[in-house]
C-alpha cells in the first residue's frame, strides 16, 4: 500500500470507467434555459444548478456530495467545471473516518474551487470497481470528466493539502478553472457567532496533532495513556486499534506482505501481517477467517498475539457488526 502523494506529472492514468465516463467525453449541455436538463435535474440531485456562466460558474446543493452508482453521472459532469475529489470509504473502516473529516475541512477550505464524493464501498460496487479500489479508503480524482488515482490510505493533513494543490494545478492546465457556490450559503462573516465544537480531550488531540504528523509512536502512546486513566475509554481504545494498524502497515508493500505470508502459512506474524492488510483493505471477512482458522493450530504466546489481533478488529468494525459477532463467537469455541 503506497501512502505517497504523486505529483501532477505522476498522477496514475486514467482507469476504464466503461460505461459511466461515455456521456462525460460527449458536448457539455446547453446551459440552462436553452431545453437541456441540468446536472441535479438529470439524476439525484446531488447537484443542484442554478445559474451557469460560460461553463465556468454555478450553484450547488454541497461542496460535499454523498455519491452513488446511479448519480455518479452527475458528478462526472460537474468535472467539467471543478475538479472532484473522489473518496470510496466505508463506515466500519477506520483509517476512513481519520481521512474524510481532513478532506471535507480542505474541501471547505478551498472555497468552491473543489468538490468532494463521497462513496460508500459496501453499496456501490460498480464504482469500487471503476476505481480499482482494492483497499480503502481509496483517494482519486475527476477532471474534466477523467479519473486520476492520487493514493490510498489516511494521510496527514499536510501531505492531503499538497495532493488538493497539484490536483487543482492539473485541472487548470486542462482548462478546468470555475467556481462552485453553495445554494443559500451563509456570508463567511455570518458564522462568527456559532458555537465553537467541544474540545477534545487533552491526551486524544495530542493522539490526533501526532497522527498528522506522521508520528504513529506517539499517536499510540497518548492513547495508551488515556485508557490507563479511564479503561473505559472507548474513544481511545478504537483510536488505538486504527493507529497501530496504521503503525504496522506503514511503509510496507501490499505485495512483499503477501508474498511472505503465501511462502510461510504457518508463520504467526507473516498472517497477522496479511490480515492487517486485509482488513485495511476492507476484506473484513478474509481477515477474520484466516486468523481463526490459524488459532487450533498455535499455542501460547502466539495464539494470544492471534486473539489480541481479532480483538482489535473487533473495536475497529465494532461490536455490533455481524461479522465481529459471528467472528467472536467463532473464536470463542475454539480458545474454550
Amino acid at each position: 500500500m503506497s501512502n505517497v502523494p504523486p505529483t501532477p506529472s505522476g498522477l496514475r492514468g486514467a482507469v476504464d470507467l466503461s460505461s459511466l465516463v461515455e456521456r462525460a467525453q460527449r458536448p457539455a449541455p446547453a446551459p440552462a434555459g436553452h431545453g437541456a436538463a441540468s446536472p441535479g435535474e438529470a439524476g439525484s440531485g446531488a447537484a443542484s444548478v442554478a445559474t451557469a456562466d460560460g461553463g465556468a460558474e454555478l450553484t450547488v446543493s454541497s461542496l460535499v456530495l454523498d455519491v452513488t452508482d446511479q448519480t455518479f453521472q452527475d458528478v462526472l459532469e460537474l468535472s467539467t467545471i471543478v475538479p472532484v475529489i473522489v473518496d470510496i470509504w466505508a463506515e466500519w473502516c477506520g483509517p476512513c473516518k481519520q481521512l474524510s473529516p481532513i478532506l471535507e475541512q480542505l474541501t471547505a477550505e478551498y472555497d468552491g474551487r473543489v468538490l468532494l464524493a463521497k462513496v460508500d464501498a459496501d453499496t456501490n460496487p460498480q464504482l469500487v470497481q471503476a476505481f480499482q479500489a482494492q483497499s480503502i479508503p481509496t483517494v482519486a480524482a475527476l477532471i474534466g470528466g477523467r479519473p486520476l488515482g492520487l493514493f490510498v490510505g489516511a494521510l496527514p493533513e499536510a501531505q492531503v493539502r499538497d495532493v488538493y494543490e497539484q490536483v487543482l494545478a492539473a485541472a487548470e492546465q486542462n482548462g478546468v478553472s470555475g467556481r462552485v457556490t453553495v445554494d443559500g450559503a451563509a456570508p463567511a462573516d455570518a458564522a462568527e457567532g456559532e458555537p465553537e465544537p467541544e474540545p477534545l480531550p487533552p491526551h486524544h488531540q495530542a493522539a490526533y496533532d501526532a497522527i498528522e504528523q506522521g508520528d504513529y509512536a506517539t499517536a499510540i502512546q497518548e492513547y495508551k495513556t488515556a485508557i490507563a486513566q479511564d479503561p473505559h475509554d472507548q474513544m481511545a481504545v478504537a483510536g488505538l486499534a486504527q493507529v497501530s494498524l496504521l503503525d504496522r502497515l506503514n511503509g510496507r508493500a501490499a505485495d512483499e506482505i503477501r508474498g511472505a505470508a503465501a511462502a510461510a502459512p504457518s508463520d504467526v506474524e507473516a498472517q497477522l501481517a496479511v490480515a492487517d492488510l486485509d482488513i485495511s483493505g476492507g476484506h473484513v471477512d478474509d481477515a477474520f477467517g484466516r486468523l481463526l482458522d490459524l488459532v487450533p493450530s498455535v499455542f501460547g504466546a502466539d495464539r494470544e498475539a492471534v486473539r489480541v489481533r481479532l480483538v482489535e478488529y473487533f473495536e475497529l468494525i465494532g461490536t455490533d457488526d455481524p461479522r465481529v459477532v459471528n467472528a467472536r463467537r467463532r473464536l470463542a469455541s475454539a480458545l474454550y
